[in-house]
């Protein structure tokens, strides 16, 4: 089956009410031991999870005072497709540019992110010429939703690893009759863009917000400062900052139960980390609006998506996901972001890629079009003007 069929959101009204229902039930825990403001800055202690206070705070404006009607309709200004790939149904945006010379790209995003992520930079990106840019920097954007995430279909048999993904992004952009194209992503996406880097296909160049490096045997015994800064970024994430992909990639299912059927868990198990990943100087609503978080959490409540997402995890500790593979030749261009969850010199990256560009950016974390999308559409139309 090779067609393409149009999707429009639309959650019923009953659904919307279930939530709501579902938000005021909600049976709290008592609050974290931890003393509040134990930095001296006036802000809430995270340190064993999300503090309470915040939770139901967010919750509930979640609640009562969030209109879901609106941010779907903002949603909806995008044109959304289905297509079968693989027997699995691919949801994706699709908007093509004004331009006719536009090249293709394909946005990748991660978890626990999804297609929200890329709200504010399809439009520059897809018509530059009203966004301050020069027409020759013209994309035509496709960002699909992961399988199992948003409104893609959840696999019910194993095999849908990254590998496998970036597989079916080659099959989606020829099937929408594109013959060469460009791909980006972090997180997950960084993962899956490298692999479509790796196949090559029709692909002609990749950049990520996310490069894999590991550090050599020098790193570990001689460090250079720079180098410290990463190790010491490895050791934080390792130490206390890991527990979830533990979890995801070894008992998905299990996790699954709470995530699938209580909003307040889902909220607290994917805001925790736009607190934790994001440039946010301690609170996530310094990089991200309360509607921006909750439009991304309503991506996973809604298609009941905590289990099906989580199990790519689990899909990729049993193979090599990421940049263990053999080395990307295709032209790469990377965006270091300060407060990405790792930060590897451009030294240990160059065994996994061939990097071409190398930017290191003022500002921004792990979500980088969603906390910082001027600067991304600048850094992509930048590396891929190189390519085009």
């Amino acid at each position: 089956m090779t067609s393409v069929e149009p999707f429009r959101i639309a959650v019923p009204d009953e659904e919307l009410a279930d939530l709501r229902r579902r938000l005021a039930d909600t049976r709290w825990p008592e609050a974290e031991s931890v003393v509040a403001d134990a930095d001296g800055r006036g802000g809430l202690d995270w340190s064993q999870g999300m503090p309470l206070a915040y939770a139901r705070e967010l919750a509930t404006y979640w609640g009562t005072e969030y209109d879901w009607r609106s941010r779907e309709a903002a949603l909806n200004r995008f044109d959304q497709f289905t297509t079968e790939i693989d027997g699995l149904s691919i949801h994706f945006v699709h908007q093509r540019s004004p331009h006719p010379d536009a090249l293709p790209l394909v946005i990748t995003h991660g978890w626990p992110g999804s297609i929200v992520e890329f709200a504010k930079v399809i439009a520059p990106l897809t018509d530059p010429t009203a966004h301050g840019g020069d027409a020759r920097d013209a994309f035509h954007v496709v960002c699909p939703s992961l399988p199992g995430y948003g409104f893609s279909g959840k696999p019910s048999a194993t095999g849908w690893n990254t590998a496998k993904i970036a597989t079916a992004w080659e099959t989606l952009m020829t099937r929408l009759g594109y013959d060469r194209y460009g791909a980006q992503g972090g997180d997950w996406g960084a993962a899956v863009t490298s692999d479509i880097g790796r196949n090559v296909g029709h692909c002609i160049g990749i950049h990520t917000n996310m490069p894999i490096g590991n550090p050599p045997a020098s790193a570990v015994a001689n460090p250079t400062e720079e180098e410290k800064v990463a190790l010491a970024a490895l050791d934080h994430y390792r130490r206390i900052d890991s527990g979830y992909q533990k979890q995801q990639s070894t008992r998905p299912q299990t996790l699954g139960y709470g995530l699938v059927d209580s909003p307040a868990a889902l909220l607290a198990w994917i805001v925790e980390k736009f607190w934790s990943w994001t440039d946010c100087d301690g609170h996530p609503e310094n990089a991200l609006s309360r509607d921006e978080m909750l439009d991304n959490v309503m991506l996973y409540w809604v298609p009941g998506a905590g289990a099906s997402s989580a199990r790519l995890y689990w899909e990729s500790a049993r193979t090599a996901a990421f940049g263990t593979g053999r080395r990307v030749e295709l032209p790469t261009g990377v965006a270091a972001f300060p407060k990405e969850i790792s930060r590897p010199p451009r030294a240990w990256c160059e065994a996994n890629y061939n990097i071409t560009h190398w930017s290191e950016m003022p500002r921004g974390g792990h979500f980088a079009a969603f906390e910082q999308p001027e600067l991304y559409v600048d850094e992509v139309r930048t590396f891929f003007a190189t390519v085009r």
